[in-house]
Parts: C-alpha cells; structure tokens; sequence
C-alpha cells in the first residue's frame, strides 16, 4: 500500500525534450532508492505527463517498473484532458503492474460534480482492483473537487484509496482530511500540519532532485522541517521549475538532461549560474 516519501518525479527527455531519454531512468530511480524513499508518483505536474502522448505515458510507466524492480512503490498518475485517454492510461497502468493510479480533474473545462464523479468513477474502475487517488490540485486543473461527490465516489468505487491534495493554504487543504481515505501532502510547507491531521505520507516535486530533504521532514515532521522545505521549494521555484530540477539531478551526478518538453523551456545562461550559485551556498 503506498505510504511514506514519494518523489513526484521528472520524467528524463531527450533530443530538446522531444524523445524519452530511456537510458537515464534506470541511474535515476536507483538515485530516489538510494535515498531512503518508499515510492515514486509518475508523470504528473513535475513529470511533464500532460505533455506526453498516450504512447509515450504508457512507455515512462512501464520504465519506472522496469527500473524499480519491486525496490519502490510506483504509483502513475494517468490524468489527461479526456476521460477515454484517461480510462486507457489507467487501464494500462494496472495491467503493467503500478501500486497505486492518481488521476488530476482535466484542466480547461470547469467539471460540475457530477462531471467530475463520472471521470474520476471511470478511471477508477479502469484499474480495479489497484488502489485509485483523486490528486487534488485546483491551481492547475482550474477548479476543486466537490466533497460531496468525493464521498459518493467512495460509495461507488471500492478501489478509491484516498487524495493527493496540492492546494494551498492550509485553510484550503484541511477540508479534504476525510475519514476513511488516505492522504498525501502537496505542498512541502505542509507536510508537518497535513501529517498531524492523519495524512499517511507526502508527493513531494522536491523530493525529485533533493529526496533526503524530504523523506527527513516526513519521518520526523516539525514546522521547522516544513519551513526549511518552503524555503528550498521558493528558491527552485525562482527558474523554470522542471529545468531547474534536473539540472539539480546533472549537478548531483543522475545522467538527466535538463531537456523539457515544449512548451516548458530549459534555463538560460544567466540563470543557470545564479542556480549553481545558490545551490553552492547551500553547501553545508
């Protein structure tokens, strides 16, 4: 059952982020293992999975299992803009063996309840019995999940897990602690009140490039730990956000380009030496 610290992972690109650079996924999971995480969340916000084409999606899964080889959880995030999309990622997902599916309300059009309840019920009987995680996020699908229609989705599914819940501010997180489903924190500043409230775990983007970091604050969460998480996350979040962690990734010797897929865009000049600067100052 997923648990603990799981890294929302990159997904490595190549060829100007237009091709999956395969011979990197193996060095980068044995990095996230090596770390001391219990799992890893595929392709969802930091892993550019929205970007991706059905095929390709279905080939990171299957990479990130190859490469795990039973030593972490994976979970695959199989949200897309279209239930069917949706429905054959998971579908695929399942039968290719993950732990855990998550799926993001598609982005664009603003889903009523029932909209909602009829896409996430979809995806979640697609891969049954595998556990299935609504991924809350309302900043980037462009509107929140409705309470109500969560728990009749509960009702419906008897694979629906629980949440991994991205919104922020604290106010805007709690209200989806709900008995009977399992949580994981969003955001890092979060994870020591999201922890105390009965969440099971965190997905962290940071946990990507700096898993120590992370998997410290989940074992051991105190607002100071979560503090020194935001403050990290703010000084990544000043570059483009998938570059800069991959390039973090290059300087932490994981053969991953800092190749994005379009139209994210890699660092320029000027910031890639103001990020080696301020990761040089981090240096204990």
């Amino acid at each position: 059952m997923l648990r603990g610290t799981i890294a929302a992972t990159v997904t490595p690109l190549r060829d100007g982020g237009e091709a999956l650079a395969e011979e990197a996924f193996g060095p980068y999971v044995d990095f996230l293992h090596g770390a001391g995480l219990d799992g890893v969340l595929t392709l969802g916000t930091n892993g550019e999975g929205i970007l991706l084409s059905v095929a390709e999606r279905r080939r990171v899964t299957e990479l990130f299992l190859e490469a795990s080889a039973g030593r972490l959880l994976v979970a695959a995030h199989c949200g897309a803009q279209t239930t069917a999309d949706t429905v054959a990622l998971a579908a695929h997902a399942a039968v290719a063996g993950v732990d855990a599916v998550a799926a993001i309300g598609p982005p664009y059009f603003k889903l009523d309840p029932e909209a909602q309840r009829r896409h996430l019920l979809a995806a979640a009987r697609a891969c049954a019995p595998v556990p299935f995680y609504a991924y809350e996020f309302a900043a980037t699908a462009g509107y929140s999940f409705d309470l109500e229609m969560l728990l009749r989705l509960r009702d419906d599914a008897d694979n629906f897990a629980g949440l991994k819940v991205s919104d922020t501010p604290w106010e805007a997180f709690e209200r989806y602690v709900i008995d009977g489903l399992r949580i994981f924190v969003g955001p890092e500043a979060l994870i020591h009140r999201g922890i105390e409230a009965g969440a099971i775990g965190a997905v962290s983007a940071l946990a990507s490039a700096f898993p120590e970091d992370v998997a410290a604050v989940v074992r051991a969460p105190t607002a100071d730990g979560a503090a020194g998480l935001a403050e990290l996350r703010a000084g990544i979040e000043r570059f483009p956000r998938h570059a800069a962690l991959k390039h973090v990734l290059r300087r932490r010797g994981i053969p991953v380009r800092e190749d994005v897929r379009a139209p994210l865009r890699g660092l320029i000049a000027d910031e890639e030496r103001e990020l080696d600067a301020w990761l040089d100052g981090r240096r204990p």
